[in-house]
């Protein structure tokens, strides 16, 4: 390499150095720039930022703030902030250090699900592997029920169920806990586990930046090299819904049952192939095979393009041989959300599926179609919802119910047991 190209490297590094630092080291004066751009843009952007709290509480939160910065940490700021814009109440607005990589908030070397049962640790580092199925009792100061409730404060939801998707991933974040007054010393975490009858309370260290989460997938339960998971010790077979989270769509089928099994990850075509186009090998395939249930599982799709929709829902209008009652079963749950969402009131309206799972994590009449509003100093993404989509203004459901509930406990998980799919093929229509 010649010395001009190395000079190069080294002053893009620089440059790249500085612009970080300056973003976590900007004045007070700076941070309420920036509180102040958001106080101006949101109202401004989002199709309508007083539909849950009024003009008054945003701006008292606002002033609030203002006068405590000069006092607050980084991360007390950003979750402060976080908190501010969760006050509008839909999903599709938010500041999100799960899925920002300005905020820069560390993750611990766990990683926790909301099983039916309690919160407990799915998969940790090998080092830590004597954590995994351990149910979570306390974080820091509080019980796990206190700290859930405080994380809960400044995540933008539509429901209860994105609580549920999202807390896990701020209760391992060093910068939340200390930004909520949980936690005064980040660099070592108290944390209280319980495990087969036993208590115990360990201190844990940041293990590095956090994964960030995709818009459109829950990918998170890709394994991780180096991690173990609580499924690991298994001998049963691996579970459908987890055969490949990072593909859109795929389908397979069960000759034991037959059961036609369509997974549907992300609205959104692949790179080299169309959704319309797989969904017409879909049924072309059902048309040769005898099919006692037809599966459609939405329990990874956090959305993606909504108008991508039509040709699944008129795919399956026209295939009577898998719409009737008792045979054609869609699968939900709290990633079930956005262009999912509108996918799940189409086939309620339009086909005879029965909803198995959990609620879904999207209200049927909702704001949606986040906008991004940067802040100017410290570059942190404000989300803003630009639409409102309405399926019928007397619908105020929070959330698509399930016909058929089958939650997921820790011991199902550990086993790799799906009570979905094991609900639907014990189903018998009457």
């Amino acid at each position: 390499m010649s010395n001009l190209k190395l000079c190069r490297i080294l002053q893009i590094l620089i440059v790249t150095l500085m612009t970080v630092w300056v973003g976590f080291a900007q004045s007070a004066e700076q941070w309420r720039a920036d509180l102040r751009f958001l106080a101006e843009e949101m109202p401004r952007q989002h199709k309508n930022l007083f539909h849950t709290m009024t003009r008054e509480q945003f701006e008292s939160a606002l002033k609030k703030l203002d006068s405590q910065i000069p006092n607050l940490s980084r991360q007390q700021i950003i979750v402060e902030m976080a908190r501010i814009v969760a006050m509008v109440g839909d999903g599709h607005t938010n500041i999100s250090p799960a899925r920002d990589p300005r905020i820069d908030f560390r993750t611990l070397p766990i990683k926790l699900y909301a099983f039916s049962d309690g919160i407990f640790v799915r998969a940790a580092t090998r080092e830590q592997s004597n954590l995994v199925g351990a149910k979570v009792v306390k974080i820091g100061k509080v019980s796990i029920n206190e700290a859930y409730n405080s994380v809960k404060q400044i995540i933008g939801r539509d429901n209860e169920m994105d609580i549920k998707f999202f807390a896990p991933f701020l209760l391992v974040m060093p910068e939340v806990l200390n930004g909520l007054g949980l936690i005064d010393e980040m660099e070592n975490v108290k944390f209280t586990f319980e495990k087969q009858g036993k208590q115990w309370t360990t201190e844990l260290k940041p293990f590095g930046k956090t994964e960030l989460i995709t818009p459109d997938t829950d990918n998170s339960w890709i394994a991780k090299d180096g991690w173990i998971d609580a499924r690991d010790s298994s001998n049963s077979a691996n579970l459908l819904w987890l055969k490949d989270p990072n593909n859109r769509f795929r389908f397979e089928y069960l000759p034991d049952s037959k059961t036609l099994y369509f997974q549907l990850n992300q609205v959104g075509d692949k790179e080299n192939e169309t959704l319309e186009s797989y969904v017409g090998k879909l049924f072309k395939f059902a048309e040769t095979k005898e099919i006692d249930k037809f599966i459609l599982d939405l329990r990874l799709n956090r959305g993606g393009n909504n108008y991508l929709n039509r040709s699944l829902l008129l795919g399956i209008i026209r295939a009577t041989k898998i719409d009737q009652r008792g045979k054609f079963f869609t699968i939900i749950g709290r990633s079930t959300w956005s262009a999912a969402q509108m996918l799940v009131n189409d086939l309620e309206k339009y086909t005879n599926t029965i909803f198995v799972g959990e609620p879904s994590g999207g209200k049927v009449n909702s704001y949606g179609d986040s906008r991004r509003i940067t802040l100017p100093n410290s570059g942190i993404t404000v989300r803003v919802s630009s639409l409102w989509w309405q399926e019928d203004e007397r619908d105020t459901r929070q959330w698509t119910e399930p016909t058929i509930k089958a939650e997921l406990t820790f011991a199902d998980y550990q086993n790799n047991r799906d009570p979905a799919i094991e609900a639907i093929l014990k189903y018998q229509q009457n």
